[in-house]
């Protein structure tokens, strides 16, 4: 009963930070003018690009900790104090840039460093409330942070500048992030910190931040090239498509930032193994019945949800299905590769990423728009085969190199 009040908790709290994420921009775009909302999407790039590096740097290494609570609290405050600093010295370069880039993108890059530390130190704490089992302290704290900014942004007259509506985004996770840190308070008192520890060079959030690059960087920039050659319908319809799949990829982020402590936890390997593998059938499942379910939309409601774009996207949710329900597969094969030998997974996400590039370029040149989906489809089922084989081939891989990993006993760092 409690891991499933942890998982429940888990998938939530994703929910609420992908819901605030799309409120934002929303909100943002019916109070901006079209160049200022493109001002503040550029700048809303940036702070995005930044998060994700900070998830997979920090965040990411975090949720593999083990050991007893103190351990695990020490190893908490570190990541906390490491991200604070890091963010505050990512605010001071954008000040200066933009001091440099002047006019209102200059503003908005201004207001983006201000509020930097406030926005990475609230999103981090999700993190280590995971590898804390406290899931639901981080719901509480995003639950809030999304309760600010609504009504924040929403108070904001049309026309407001993109400076002005970053700021107003940025602030509003103040009270947030101030309740996340009295949260974590109990489990951190007393418990000193080595945020130096990130600094190593066996660190391996640096492998994470490379398969970050990789494996988000990649399709992102394939689809964007692909409208170099390609009409803007295409490009369209894999972006409708992908975007009607967004719960999806809500589960999906749960299952990276909040598995690793739970299957870590499952006690032997083949327990781990198992307890992965019935969350991919789960998961699979679930992609295939939101597939079928967005098959069967009359085109009235489908129009209604992507206008023009909807014909052309509803040809691409049969091979878009199937590609999210191997991704299922294949997130959770990667994530069992965290917990069990971390350093097995940069390699199956750099080549088959840059694998399923390729089959979607070739899939477009064979059978247009439908082609690039399957080929997507195709290189996800790839990457999933591969993951499990290394999962099959893994032995449990204990990678502590200094006293403190060892009393910690944290496969990572």
């Amino acid at each position: 009963m409690r891991r499933a009040v942890t998982v429940a908790a888990s998938v939530l709290d994703q929910a609420a930070a992908s819901l605030t994420n799309i409120a934002v921009l929303v909100i943002a775009a019916r109070a901006s003018s079209a160049d200022g909302f493109a001002a503040f999407s550029m700048v809303y790039i940036v702070f995005t690009v930044l998060l994700g590096l900070g998830a997979a740097f920090v965040g990411q290494s975090v949720v593999l900790e083990k050991g007893e609570e103190p351990e695990v609290g020490a190893a908490v405050r570190s990541a906390v104090t490491f991200t604070a600093v890091a963010s505050t010295a990512a605010g001071v370069l954008l000040l200066a840039a933009g001091a440099i880039i002047g006019g209102p993108t200059g503003l908005a890059v201004l207001a983006l460093g201000a509020v930097l530390p406030v926005v990475l130190v609230q999103d981090g704490l999700r993190y280590g409330f995971s590898a804390l089992r406290a899931p639901h302290r981080a719901l509480a704290a995003d639950v809030l942070r999304l309760a600010c900014v609504v009504p924040a942004l929403l108070l904001q007259p049309h026309g407001s500048s993109p400076a002005q509506l970053v700021l107003v985004w940025g602030l509003s996770a103040l009270p947030a992030a101030l309740l996340g840190l009295a949260l974590l308070h109990p489990y951190v008192r007393k418990r000193p910190g080595t945020p130096r520890r990130y600094l190593r060079r066996d660190h391996l959030g640096r492998r994470f931040v490379v398969e970050f690059a990789v494996g988000s960087g990649s399709s992102q920039l394939a689809v964007l090239g692909l409208g170099l050659f390609a009409s803007p319908l295409v490009v369209g319809a894999l972006r409708g498509a992908t975007t009607l799949f967004g719960p999806l990829n809500t589960l999906f982020t749960s299952v990276n930032a909040f598995g690793p402590p739970l299957l870590g936890r499952t006690g032997s390997r083949r327990a781990t193994v198992r307890a992965a593998a019935a969350l991919a059938a789960v998961l699979a499942l679930v992609a295939l019945g939101w597939a079928a379910v967005l098959y069967a939309l009359p085109d009235r409601v489908g129009r209604q949800l992507l206008g023009v774009t909807w014909q052309s996207t509803a040809e691409l949710l049969p091979a878009t299905g199937g590609q999210y329900a191997v991704m299922a597969a294949g997130t959770c094969a990667l994530v069992t590769l965290r917990v069990l030998s971390p350093r097995a997974t940069l390699g199956v996400q750099v080549v088959f990423s840059l694998l399923s590039v390729a089959l979607m370029l070739a899939g477009y040149a064979l059978a247009g728009a439908p082609g690039a989906a399957w080929g997507l489809a195709a290189g996800s089922a790839l990457k999933a085969l591969a993951a499990w084989i290394r999962v099959k081939r893994t032995h449990p891989e204990p990678v502590a190199t200094s006293p403190e990993d060892q009393r910690s006993a944290a496969p990572l760092s």
